[in-house]
């Protein structure tokens, strides 16, 4: 498919997607009510950041992307050249130097005479893109006043039934997680797998520190590459690590915890359902904080937008 021209800087001012092979204010970026990405949560996507003018790991995110469209059966009309122009086009489209900027990827829509089709074959693959304003898990204000985490008892869609290295929407046992952490008075939410270990949380994953080692979740969750990010840098620093079940008892009885994600790299934990923890921000948590946010300033994990 034919790309369209490179969009103007600020072209759609606060915001742009591409839907349907055109740039297009956020506004009128339309899925079909028919869609099965709409109708069965049958879609997979890949979040990226720019921050200061330049997308962090995009060439990670992308890999991600292309791996899920191939376990999920999908296909997309562009090349990794073309996706990678697209992107970089609502980022300029948009005007924005701090984005967050999703690609997406639905099962699409059947031909209208089988509209009730049962049959995923049958359905024509439907790709969406847009960049708006950076989302962060928490803002930096809270993380400073300190984010109080919910260890709900919602147990996490098993890996034997959703693949969660697969980017997905299958979203509402972690919506009810929230909810359960709201009723409480909690900033956000974590769930358990079937073992009764911390898995993950809506749109990150889960770490504690204890007697300076850093543990993280080893399966049942999403490989996210803010996690994978962190998890190098603990290479790079001589940080111990060890990627292992994480129990809720040992989560509670940890010295730090901290979260990963694309919305907003390493964040402290203060608080696990109102009990603080023993050091907030840890030493350990702050110094992966650090070393991130330089990380995201080194040329070769910055893909620079060019905004003309």
């Amino acid at each position: 498919m034919t790309l369209p021209p490179t969009p103007p800087t600020g072209l759609h001012e606060g915001g742009c997607a591409f839907a349907d092979g055109a740039y297009v204010p956020l506004s009128e970026a339309k899925v079909s009510l028919f869609d099965w990405g709409f109708t069965r949560s049958d879609a997979t996507y890949d979040v990226a950041s720019t921050w200061e003018g330049a997308f962090f790991r995009l060439d990670t995110h992308m890999d991600r992307f292309f791996a899920s469209l191939e376990k999920m059966r999908m296909s997309i009309p562009y090349s990794r050249e073309a996706l990678r122009a697209i992107l970089h086009g609502c980022v300029r489209a948009s005007g924005l130097k701090d984005c967050y900027v999703a690609m997406v990827c639905t099962r699409g829509v059947p031909p209208p005479t089988k509209y009730g089709a049962r049959d995923p074959r049958l359905a024509e693959n439907r790709f969406y893109a847009y960049a708006l304003p950076y989302v962060w898990i928490a803002s930096p204000d809270k993380q400073r006043e300190g984010i109080d985490l919910h260890i709900s008892e919602r147990v996490r869609i098993a890996p034997e039934s959703v693949d969660p290295t697969v980017k997905n929407y299958h979203w509402i046992d972690l919506v009810q997680s929230l909810f359960d952490a709201y009723d409480r008075g909690r900033d956000t939410s974590c769930v358990v797998d079937a073992q009764g270990n911390v898995a993950e949380g809506p749109g990150f994953n889960v770490f504690i520190v204890k007697d300076g080692e850093v543990r993280t979740a080893d399966r049942g969750v999403l490989e996210g590459v803010s996690r994978r990010t962190v998890i190098e840098l603990c290479g790079k620093l001589g940080i111990p690590l060890r990627v292992a079940p994480l129990p809720v008892a040992e989560v509670r009885a940890a010295d730090e915890v901290f979260l990963s994600s694309t919305g907003g790299g390493v964040l402290p934990i203060a608080k696990l359902d109102g009990v603080p923890l023993p050091c907030f921000p840890g030493p350990v948590t702050q110094r992966l904080h650090d070393a991130y946010w330089a990380l995201r300033k080194e040329p070769a994990y910055r893909d620079e937008v060019d905004y003309g």
